[in-house]
């Protein structure tokens, strides 16, 4: 082979790993947005809970007084 087709073969390959790091980039910019997304998610997940867990609380104290009053 000769001096310019090794130049060529060069040349593709710098594009090709060029092409590479700008679909790194681009995958490493999309996890980013993914795991934002899913702490909110996890944020609002959690909330979710401790309100349930505050209303569940609230029920059973009236419950207990509703069984109270009818006894």
């Amino acid at each position: 082979m000769e001096q310019a087709d090794y130049q060529e073969i060069i040349n593709e390959y710098k594009e090709q790993v060029r092409n590479l790091k700008e679909q790194i980039l681009e995958l490493e910019d999309a996890c980013k947005l993914k795991d934002s997304s899913l702490k909110r998610t996890l944020q609002k997940l959690e909330n979710a809970a401790a309100d349930l867990g505050k209303a569940n609380k609230e029920l059973d104290g009236l419950k207990e007084k509703y069984e109270n009053k009818k006894l």
